[in-house]
């Protein structure tokens, strides 16, 4: 069932109600149910779908090593906390393994995830920085850029890659930059080295974002600002991971009050250990060892997150003090705005009924994909 009149939630603070045809939603905050079936939500909170750009897995799957059935068991468990949509984020690895991973994105973006809907693959490599590589195989990385390859890469995905990081000082990095967005790729930077002048370069050749500002990548020093300097003064969207460990909560504070509610992205950068207790995982070719919560390498360098959208609301709640509509922009209508996503992100008529209904708790109840429900609690 995609069409239904959703009663009895909570919009802005106030009781509402919204008319779902096809998938998409027709009308809001109007008692006229159009015949549609009723469903009651029981006075939850409506918010927008939440959308993922940049993950590596979850349940127990890693994006790297997935098959589809695999992917689609990472697209059924975010689901389950409010995630409509995800981009699934492929770690540097070997040309065949990259192949491989994008062949069974590809299945799933045009067959269906069965959950939260795979809307892209976000690459995140090889063009990246060997002195700020975090979890990035050291010997697969590109000393020059190579349009050639993500050429490739794009024709093997069907034009499902929609989002790349590159490091803007490898190179060549920003002369190909021009070529990917011609390739339909948003194009993002970080694990990077780079000063102020070259990451500058980058913004002006259409680099749009910042991969998880602050971590993996050169920091900001009074004599060059650096990428992070460039990423809070410019245009440029920027990704934040909101866990409590990759940023400081008043980092986060920074970066809204630098760059405004609508340039924040909040990611989970999350690995296959989300949803899982502690143990021994793998990030692409890496071990994880996942302690209190915590992914590191065995070097104790971090390697992504265990972090879940909705909590990473919680705790951009508790930061700021916003109420959760507020907050929630960070990962429903700023990241649609970046990938240029305008069916999703908000809840108005015209738009695609992509929504989850959260308790006073932020608990996640329902999740709605085009308006088919695929979680309730």
């Amino acid at each position: 069932m995609n069409s239904f009149y959703l009663k009895n939630i909570r919009l802005h603070g106030e009781p509402s109600s919204l008319a779902v045809e096809d998938g998409v939603i027709t009308a809001m905050g109007t008692d006229d149910q159009k015949g549609l079936p009723a469903l009651d939500g029981e006075g939850a909170l409506a918010l927008p779908g939440f959308l993922d750009l940049h993950t590596h897995g979850a349940a127990g799957v890693d994006v790297n090593a997935a098959d589809p059935e695999g992917l689609r068991a990472i697209s059924r468990f975010f689901a389950t906390q409010g995630v409509t949509g995800w981009q699934c984020s492929i770690l540097t690895d070997t040309k065949e393994q990259t192949l491989k991973a994008i062949a069974a994105a590809r299945e799933v973006i045009e067959k269906g995830s069965g959950g939260a809907a795979l809307l892209g693959i976000h690459l995140e490599g090889p063009c990246l920085s060997t002195e700020y590589k975090g979890a990035m195989p050291e010997h697969l990385l590109m000393k020059e850029a190579d349009i050639g390859l993500f050429r490739e890469y794009q024709e093997a995905a069907g034009g499902h890659v929609t989002y790349l990081t590159l490091s803007p000082e490898i190179p060549g990095a920003v002369e190909i930059v021009p070529a990917l967005r011609e390739l339909g790729v948003t194009v993002a930077m970080g694990h990077s080295a780079a000063g102020y002048d070259v990451s500058q370069a980058a913004v002006r050749a259409g680099v749009t974002a910042a991969t998880h500002l602050g971590n993996a990548e050169r920091l900001f020093h009074q004599h060059d600002p650096a990428i992070w300097g460039v990423a809070l003064e410019s245009g440029c969207w920027v990704e934040a991971i909101c866990d409590g460990r990759h940023l400081h909560p008043g980092t986060v504070r920074l970066y809204l009050k630098a760059k405004g509610w609508d340039k924040v992205v909040a990611i989970t950068d999350s690995i296959m250990a989300a949803g899982l207790p502690d143990g021994n995982y793998k990030l692409g070719v890496n071990d994880v060892i996942v302690e209190d919560g915590d992914a590191k390498l065995p070097n104790g360098v971090r390697a992504g997150s265990t972090l879940t959208l909705i909590r990473a609301l919680g705790k951009i709640v508790e930061w700021t003090g916003a109420d959760p509509e507020k907050a929630a922009e960070l990962m429903t209508k700023n990241p649609a705005a970046l990938m240029g996503w305008n069916k999703k992100g908000s809840l108005a008529p015209g738009m695609d009924a992509d929504l989850v209904l959260v308790d006073k708790d932020l608990a996640v109840l329902a999740t709605f994909v085009g308006g088919q429900e695929v979680y309730r609690r």
